[in-house]
């Protein structure tokens, strides 16, 4: 069964296009080695919570969006052995995000799939 990377960060807006830049050369790591999908999405309609939101999750400041994104990959050891490599190549290449966003802000997980219709 498939097994999903999920993450969820805050983007200052000014830095929009520079991480649609990352993330695309990400992507196409994270495929290379064994990802079959990789989402990237700007948050458009994000609503503000009193008790719980994405805005809260990621303590949203004026001037940035909400990023949800995921990467797909066949199984949980093709993950365990891709997504080493991939952050290694990463780092190889110079393809760092420290400096788009705030990384201690930014929510993450593993998720086995339950439901995949």
């Amino acid at each position: 069964m498939a097994y999903v990377d999920g993450f969820l960060l805050a983007v200052p807006d000014a830095n929009k296009e520079a991480y649609r830049a990352m993330a695309e050369q990400a992507a196409a790591v994270f495929r290379k080695h064994g990802a079959t999908q990789v989402m990237e999405c700007w948050g458009e309609d994000v609503p503000d919570g009193v008790v719980t939101s994405f805005p809260l999750a990621v303590k949203l400041a004026p001037g940035e969006t909400v990023v949800f994104s995921w990467i797909v990959w066949p199984s949980r050891a093709v993950r365990d052995a891709g997504h080493p490599v991939a952050m290694q190549e990463f780092e190889d290449m110079g393809l760092q995000a420290s400096h788009l966003f705030d990384g201690k802000r930014m929510v993450f997980g593993g998720f086995d799939v339950m439901v995949d219709a």
